[in-house]
C-alpha cells in the first residue's frame, strides 16, 4: 500500500529540511511513511511547475468551470470522484473519501468494480441548463446517459449512436448493407472481422479516463479527449488511439508551450507502472507516444489540437448516416496500407486524407450516397462551438436516404476509377465541406502541392505530406493498376489478400 515503506525493503523519502517547498508546510504530526512515492513526486512536481512560462497555472484562461467527472462505457450514470486532499492530516480516511489510488486498484485488480457513482454536476454559472444537456458527459468524448436505458426508453432518433448507454449493441449490431455479389460479400466479410469491437473501444476509454485523473494533478482543469479513428467509426482492431489534452480555452503555441506541457506529462508517465515507452515527438503538432501495458494499445497524445475533436465527430456522423460508408472506407484504408500509400510519415496519404477522399467521392456521384453535412446542418458543426459541446452536436441528425442503390463492390470500383481517370489532381482541390471539387487556391500552402485535400474546419491542406513527385506518381499508379485489375477480375483478392488482411486485422 505504501511504496515508500521500509516494509518493502525501501527507505522512505522525506524531503530535506532546508529545501523550500510544499513539504515544509506539512503538519509535524504527519509521518512521511503515510505518503506514497507517487504523491511525494507529484507534489514536488506541482510546486516546481506552479508557474507556466512565467504565468501561474491557475490564472491561465480555461474552459467554463464545469466540474469534471470521468466515465466508463456501460455505466448507468456519470461517475464523479470527489476531490480528496493529498494529505490525510494524520487521521483515517472516512468511508466516503476515495483517492486516485483506489480507482487504480479498481481498474487493475477488480475488473468488475466501478468507481463511485454520484449525481451529475450542476451546470456552471452563466450557462443555461438547456445549453448543456444533463446526459452529456463533458470531460471526454465517451458520453454517459443520466438514466439507465430500459426497454421502455425510446432510443435516440439521430443516425449517430450515442456514446454511452447502448453504445456497444448499436455500433456492432446495426443493420448492414445487403450483399448481392462476390466482391461486395468479400468487402462485408473483411469489414465485419476487422472493424473495431466494443471491447477494443472500452479498453481505450478506460485508459483515457485513468490518464485524465493523473494529468489533472498537473493541470486541474484539463480534460483528455479520445479522437481519431478509435471514435469516428472507421477504426479497425489494430488501430492506435489518438488523445487530445485540452489545458485551456483557445490555442496553444505548438512549438513552445505544447512541447513544454508534453514534457511535464512525459515525466509523469515515467512514474506510472501501466505506461511504457513515453516518447516525445517534436513535429509540427508535437505528440507524446506511449503504450498502455494493460490493453496493449499504442497512444498518441497532443495538446489543444482541438480541430481533431471537431473532425472526429464530423466523420463519426458521416460514418453512421448511411450504412455503406463504414465498410467501404475500412476496406479502402486496408487496401491503401497494403500498397504502401497510407503513411504520411513516408510521404504518402494520411488516413484522414484518405477518408476525406472517399467521402468526397460518395458526395459527388450523380446520385450522392451521402449529403454535405456542414451545409445541411451548420449549427451542428459550427467551427466556433465550445469544444466540450462538440460531442453532442450531431445527436439529432437523421439517417440519410440515398437514391443511389450501388453495391459495395460497385462503389469500390467507382472510387478507384474516379481517382484514376476523372479527378484532376493538377487543378482541383477536394472539399468535403462544399461537397465538390474546387479550383486550387493560389496560396503558399496549396501552391505546387501534388495533392490538395481541404480540412473541413481549418481549411488547410491535409495531404501536404505528399511533397515528392515520385510518391505522388506511386499513389496514382496504385489507383490505376488496382482499378484495372478489379474491373477485370471482380475479386478483392487481386488487389488485397482477404485472408492475410483478416489475420492482421
Amino acid at each position: 500500500m505504501f511504496p515508500n515503506s521500509t516494509i518493502l525493503g525501501r527507505p522512505p523519502f522525506p524531503p530535506k529540511p532546508q529545501t523550500a517547498n510544499h513539504f515544509n508546510q506539512l503538519p509535524l504530526r504527519v509521518s512521511p511513511v503515510l505518503f506514497s512515492r507517487q504523491q511525494l513526486v507529484e507534489s514536488e512536481c506541482n510546486f516546481r511547475n506552479s508557474c507556466f512560462r512565467g504565468i501561474p497555472l491557475h490564472s491561465l484562461p480555461r474552459f467554463p468551470s464545469v466540474r469534471s467527472h470521468d466515465c466508463t462505457p456501460g455505466t448507468s450514470a456519470s461517475p464523479h470522484v470527489s476531490p480528496v486532499p493529498a494529505l490525510s492530516q494524520g487521521r483515517k480516511r472516512r468511508s466516503d473519501e476515495h483517492s486516485p489510488c483506489d480507482l487504480k486498484r479498481q481498474r487493475f485488480h477488480s475488473p468488475g468494480s466501478r468507481p463511485l457513482v454520484l449525481s451529475a454536476p450542476s451546470p456552471p454559472r452563466g450557462v443555461q441548463k438547456s445549453s448543456v444537456p444533463s446526459h452529456v458527459e463533458v470531460c471526454g468524448p465517451v458520453l454517459s446517459s443520466g438514466t439507465a436505458l430500459s426497454p421502455r426508453t425510446p432510443k435516440p432518433a439521430g443516425c449517430v449512436p450515442p456514446l454511452g448507454g447502448e453504445l456497444h449493441p448499436s455500433v456492432i449490431d446495426g443493420p448492414l448493407p445487403p450483399v448481392k455479389d462476390k466482391l461486395s460479400q468479400q468487402i462485408m466479410e473483411l469489414f465485419q472481422v476487422c472493424q473495431q469491437q466494443a471491447d477494443d473501444l472500452e479498453k481505450k476509454e478506460l485508459c483515457r479516463a485513468q490518464l485524465q485523473r493523473e494529468i489533472q494533478r498537473l493541470f486541474p482543469q484539463s480534460r483528455v479527449y479520445l479522437a481519431g479513428s478509435s471514435l469516428n467509426g472507421f477504426g479497425s482492431r489494430s488501430s492506435d488511439a489518438d488523445l487530445c489534452l485540452v489545458v485551456q480555452e483557445g490555442s496553444v503555441n505548438q512549438k513552445t508551450d505544447a512541447v513544454y506541457i508534453l514534457g511535464l506529462v512525459q515525466q509523469l508517465f515515467y512514474r506510472l507502472s501501466y505506461i511504457e515507452r513515453p516518447q516525445l515527438i517534436r513535429a509540427k503538432v508535437p505528440i507524446l507516444k506511449f503504450r498502455d501495458k494493460v490493453s496493449g494499445v499504442e497512444f498518441d497524445l497532443n495538446v489543444n489540437n482541438v480541430v481533431g475533436i471537431r473532425n472526429t465527430f464530423l466523420l463519426r456522423t458521416y460514418a453512421y448516416i448511411e450504412k455503406r460508408v463504414r465498410p467501404i472506407i475500412l476496406v479502402i484504408k486496408k487496401w491503401a496500407r497494403h500498397h504502401g500509400i497510407n503513411d504520411a510519415s513516408r510521404g504518402t496519404l494520411s488516413s484522414y486524407s484518405l477518408v476525406l477522399l472517399v467521402l468526397h467521392y460518395l458526395q459527388t456521384l450523380p446520385e450522392p450516397v451521402i449529403p454535405c453535412l456542414q451545409k445541411a446542418y451548420p449549427e451542428s458543426f459550427n467551427p466556433s462551438m465550445d469544444i466540450h459541446l462538440v460531442p453532442n452536436g450531431p445527436r439529432d441528425i437523421p439517417p440519410y436516404t440515398s437514391k443511389n442503390d450501388s453495391t459495395l463492390g460497385d462503389l469500390l470500383l467507382g472510387f478507384l476509377k474516379y481517382y484514376s481517370t476523372v479527378f484532376n489532381w493538377e487543378k482541383s482541390m477536394i472539399s468535403v465541406r462544399e461537397a465538390k471539387a474546387l479550383p486550387r487556391p493560389n496560396y503558399k500552402d496549396w501552391k505546387n502541392k501534388y495533392i490538395c485535400v481541404e480540412e473541413p474546419f481549418e481549411r488547410s491542406n491535409t495531404a501536404r505530406a505528399v511533397h515528392e513527385k515520385m510518391k505522388f506518381d506511386t499513389i496514382k499508379a496504385e489507383f490505376m493498376e488496382s482499378w484495372q485489375l478489379l474491373q477485370a477480375k471482380k475479386d478483392l483478392n487481386f488487389i488485397l489478400p482477404v485472408r492475410a488482411t483478416i489475420q492482421k486485422r
